[in-house]
């Protein structure tokens, strides 16, 4: 349900709402929130709530220290997690400058503009995602451990598959939060799992991924378990993907849709405008050391590459029918901030379409078993974080898109965490340091 910021303040009365949570997210799309009471809320929405944005690198610096929440309306959902007297709602934030300014930083206003650029030339993007996590076993004292739930493997059932409960769980509070799941079942690894849900327009699939992670999370912990959306969690087993599905609309139509090897040229072009800017992207669609892991195994592509339905690829086009014809870029991984993974992706494929780019013929070779002398000749993914920083860096296109102060506290903050692991001399302990408890 889509509300009105008059129905969101006629919701708060009269459905003992007791605490509001106004989320945002860092430029690392790590989900923050303050809350407020509900007699607080107009003056949230007029005036907006003033927070501490120097503490989060990317924001501001304690010179000019104060940033504003204002809550969009449109976002509100109650956690059904939470007592059913005294309910908790949350509405995601818009950031602003004291005087009202957008924030330059905010990556919800980064993908409102990659959303807006669509929309001056006559383009729509629906995005959907398919993203991966593990279960693993808690310890007597309730830490996290390496030990997976189970022992399944892909789609198997109960009682290989111990984590049935817990997926209907998430499911049923991603419904009642308004988020439509579409399948679930449990993946290749040991405790590891998937739930798709239904595609959404650029910005509220955004904030239905940080939903869907926050749920996940929860879920997890409720049942004494600690859900895992590190890229690769466990060596030598599958790591965790973040498949990032993209249908282009133009005058209202899926312009995908014309067949299951022919594409409109418009469409074509926003594909190659992609495959020409994935290395450039790629620290913002895989941000951790631990994500470079994934790369060439288990299904996650290694090489520049784009075919029909051959999933050792970099993109694929599914075999789908009508509305759901749609391209899938696999290389991402759920650490990515999806704001600002949206906002790049959308920019790229609009360079591609601006600037009429061809797509190169498909590679229909199974990559993961390919000779040598074919791959050799492929372009390839950044080897490391440090590569794909370095490429970043190296780049117009994301200079003119991201904010120079954001830019460089991203990749200040990254080129520390890829210096600290690169030089330690216990590299998996490092990685484990830095991220396993915090994705």
């Amino acid at each position: 349900m889509t509300f009105t910021m008059q129905e969101a303040m006629d919701f708060v009365e009269e459905n003992d709402v007791k605490f509001i949570r106004l989320a945002f997210c860092d430029i690392f799309g790590v989900q923050k929130n303050i809350s407020i009471m509900p007699g607080e809320l107009s003056r949230a929405f007029s005036e907006g709530i003033s927070f501490d944005a120097s503490a989060f690198p990317g924001f501001v610096h304690s010179h000019e220290s104060d940033l504003m929440l204002f809550p969009d309306w449109r976002t509100l959902a109650i956690l059904p997690w939470r007592p059913a007297q005294g309910k908790v709602i949350r509405f995601y934030c818009d950031i602003r400058h004291p005087d009202g300014r957008p924030f330059e930083g905010d990556a919800r206003y980064l993908l409102r503009q990659a959303v807006r650029r669509a929309r001056d030339m006559e383009l729509s993007c629906n995005f959907g995602t398919e993203c991966e996590f593990y279960l693993f076993e808690r310890d007597a004292n309730g830490e996290p451990t390496r030990i997976p739930q189970d022992h399944a493997g892909y789609c198997d059932i109960a009682p290989l598959d111990r984590a049935e409960n817990v997926r209907r769980q998430i499911c049923l509070t991603l419904e009642e939060m308004g988020i439509q799941p579409e399948r679930s079942h449990h993946e290749h690894g040991p405790g590891q799992n998937e739930i798709d849900f239904k595609y959404a327009g650029a910005l509220a699939a955004a904030d239905n991924l940080t939903t869907f992670k926050a749920v996940v999370k929860t879920m997890a912990f409720s049942n004494g378990l600690f859900a895992s959306f590190l890229p690769k969690p466990i060596e030598n087993k599958p790591g965790n993907g973040l498949h990032i599905n993209i249908s282009l609309y133009q005058g209202g139509r899926n312009i995908f849709e014309t067949g299951r090897c022919a594409h409109s040229e418009t469409a074509e072009a926003f594909i190659a405008g992609i495959l020409s800017r994935v290395r450039e992207i790629t620290a913002f669609l895989n941000p951790l050391t631990n994500s470079y892991h994934r790369f060439g195994h288990f299904e996650a592509p290694r090489y520049v590459t784009w075919s029909h339905q051959n999933r050792s690829q970099l993109v694929r086009i599914p075999a789908a029918q009508g509305e759901a014809q749609r391209m899938e870029l696999r290389s991402p991984d759920p650490s990515a901030n999806p704001y600002i993974a949206f906002a790049l992706l959308i920019h790229a494929g609009l360079d591609g379409v601006e600037q009429k780019l061809t797509l190169s013929e498909p590679c229909n070779a199974d990559l993961f078993t390919a000779p040598a002398e074919l791959c050799r000749t492929l372009e390839t993914l950044p080897a490391d974080l440090g590569e794909a920083l370095a490429a970043a860096q190296e780049s117009d296109f994301i200079r003119r898109v991201l904010p120079a102060e954001t830019l460089a506290d991203y990749i200040a903050v990254k080129q520390h965490e890829w210096e600290l692991v690169r030089k330690s001399s216990d590299a998996d302990r490092m990685e484990n340091d830095l991220y396993f408890v915090r994705y």
